[in-house]
């Protein structure tokens, strides 16, 4: 194989559906980069998982009445689901609350206690005396010390992305009952960040390539000063600290779910029977991407890295001499729905799995991928929801492919014509889907997906163009050879095409395989399996059995036998947007 290409995705908290802020923002671009990849012939890895042990999760069972496992594993259960329906290829969605993932966490853990970089310090903690527990930062809520937001988190104020300590968080009050509660004396082990900080903005500094909001957000915090930030909590759900004294506390969250792309290719490797293989993805050479809303950048690009620098090597064995950092964070903006805030508590969303129940699912990956919020927040509209299906997959490319291999199995006995000369015309056509394949590539690896899936259905628009100067329907009635060339060159382009929008549009651009008539599939699908022994547990794998196509122009060779066509999406009516708009305005209105 090729480069080796490591893809990791934000762990969703496993308390919560998914939305199509989760799927535009974190869940789709790394699918998209890491097809494009093994298209190219490029060895990816990609994996993440839910994050199980959240104080979400903790929150939503108590809300509900259930136990934290319950609500964890309904949650993965439909996570898996989802991802399998649109087609998101990881080699691995795993979990948190696995042995291995115990095991990892705790090793580096004890690495970084050994190495002088975990400090024991008595702390002053936030208690509710209602609830008589110690309250984990997410389960206070109260104004913002730094932006003034009255509704910050314990843990982060979304509104300014600045990560808490809830001790900061004025006037403070229990998720749980709503009190105020009291200042109580604690004792945990903290990260020490600033023996890092010098060694992260040097390496920072290396990262051009990084998005601009990316790499100022990081620089920013780097020269605000770093502070030391606890890695233990006073829960009984997650992963328990292994030292004595602390048997009361597990590893804070935070910590240990950044712990889990490392994990999980571990995990993977065993998984394949190879339990050395991981290595070939986290030491060089290899390039990691992370893929995460802008919520997230401090983790990945301050704290992870920090914890990668602090544990040098996994393991004393391992022949390389230290873990790789992240090479790239494209990390996104927000995206809103109908012009106001996503929020799942009050309803507003549109849900994955809701939609996928309606709509096809290439549709929506392609709709996501072109209003996703790479460089700002952009808006989710069903409006165009239905402009970009109706106005660009139908009738752009959608009938561009339909009529030309419609009139091709009619009028030429089903096969791919034998071309005569191909004129300048012919030629330019071809040519300009083999520049576009290095560019559009280029495109997708810089993680500019929006501007790639434009470049692409611009290429197809030139083709429809071409396909209307030539006019086969009107050059067979008097020259067949010149009408069949006119379709071989259209053929070509299609299949060309067909390979540029895999990586965005795998289901439909499959079929399409399928109906120029070869075999096997362009790429593999994802599937979902079991694993474990004694504590089994459900996964979401990536089957790489199958034909694997290549990032080239079209090779497809006269005489080739096509199979009867079929329209690839379908027009949407124009009462879709009333109806969408009608749903969620029931829905708000049932949660409220």
């Amino acid at each position: 194989m090729g480069e080796k290409i490591l893809v990791c995705v934000a762990w969703p908290y496993a308390s919560s559906k998914v939305h199509v802020g989760n799927m535009a923002g974190a869940d789709l671009p790394p699918d998209i980069l890491a097809r494009y990849h093994r298209l190219r012939g490029n060895d990816v890895l990609m994996v993440s998982g839910s994050d199980s042990h959240g104080t979400p999760v903790t929150i939503k069972a108590a809300e509900e009445g259930q136990d934290p496992e319950q609500v964890f594993r309904e949650h993965h259960d439909h996570f898996l689901e989802c991802f399998r329906q649109l087609g998101l290829t990881y080699d691995l969605f795993t979990h948190t609350d696995t042995e291995n993932h115990w095991q990892v966490s705790q090793d580096i853990f004890t690495k970084l206690l050994e190495k002088g970089y975990l400090l024991p310090k008595s702390t002053h903690q936030l208690y509710c005396p209602e609830d008589q527990i110690f309250l984990p930062d997410r389960y206070v809520t109260g104004t913002c010390p730094l932006c003034g937001a009255p509704d910050a988190r314990g843990d982060q104020c979304e509104a300014c992305g600045h990560p808490l300590d809830a001790v900061e968080v004025i006037n403070p009050v229990c998720k749980l009952c709503g009190r105020s509660p009291l200042l109580r004396e604690t004792e945990h082990l903290f990260l020490d960040l600033p023996q890092f900080g010098d060694r992260l903005l040097e390496w920072v500094e290396e990262q051009r390539h990084w998005r601009p909001n990316v790499l100022n957000f990081t620089r920013n915090y780097l020269h605000s000063g770093l502070e030391a930030r606890a890695v233990t909590r006073d829960m009984d759900w997650g992963v328990p600290v292994p030292l004595q004294g602390y048997r009361d506390k597990v590893i804070y969250v935070w910590f240990e779910a950044v712990i889990g792309y490392l994990s999980a290719s571990i995990e993977w490797a065993r998984n394949m029977g190879q339990p050395e293989k991981w290595k070939e993805w986290w030491y060089e050479p290899a390039r990691s991407l992370y893929f995460i809303a802008k919520d997230n950048i401090p983790f990945h690009t301050i704290i992870w890295p920090a914890i990668l620098m602090g544990i040098g090597r996994l393991y004393e064995d391992d022949e390389k001499k230290s873990l790789n950092l992240p090479y790239d964070v494209p990390a996104n903006e927000f995206m809103t729905l109908e012009g106001r805030k996503i929020s799942g508590s009050r309803n507003w969303a549109v849900w994955i799995d809701d939609v996928l129940a309606r709509y096809d699912p290439d549709p929506v990956r392609y709709y996501l991928t072109t209003a996703a919020p790479e460089t700002r927040d952009t808006d989710f509209t069903w409006e165009g929801f239905l402009r970009r299906n109706n106005d660009e997959l139908v009738a752009t490319w959608g009938n561009l492919v339909h009529r030309v291999l419609t009139f091709t199995y009619r009028r030429f006995a089903g096969q791919v014509p034998t071309p005569g000369e191909l004129d300048g015309r012919d030629g330019e056509v071809l040519s300009h889907l083999e520049v576009a394949f290095k560019s559009v590539g280029e495109r997708i690896d810089r993680c500019q997906f929006r501007d790639a899936l434009g470049d692409v259905m611009a290429q197809a628009r030139e083709v429809n163009r071409y396909l209307e100067q030539k006019g086969p329907w009107f050059q067979i009635r008097e020259d067949r050879e010149r009408a069949g060339t006119t379709l071989y060159v259209a053929l070509r382009a299609i299949d060309s095409l067909k390979m540029l929008f895999a990586p965005f549009l795998p289901f439909s651009s499959q079929r399409l395989h399928e109906y120029l008539g070869y075999e096997g599939r362009l790429l593999g699908e994802p599937l979902i399996r079991e694993f474990g022994e004694g504590r089994r547990y459900k996964a979401l794998c990536y089957d790489h059995m199958g034909a694997l196509g290549r990032w080239r122009p079209s090779e497809l060779p006269a005489g080739q036998a096509l199979s009867p066509p079929r329209p690839l999406f379908r027009k949407l009516g124009e009462s879709l947007v009333g109806e969408e708009l009608a749903r969620m305005a029931l829905a708000l209105r049932s949660e409220a």
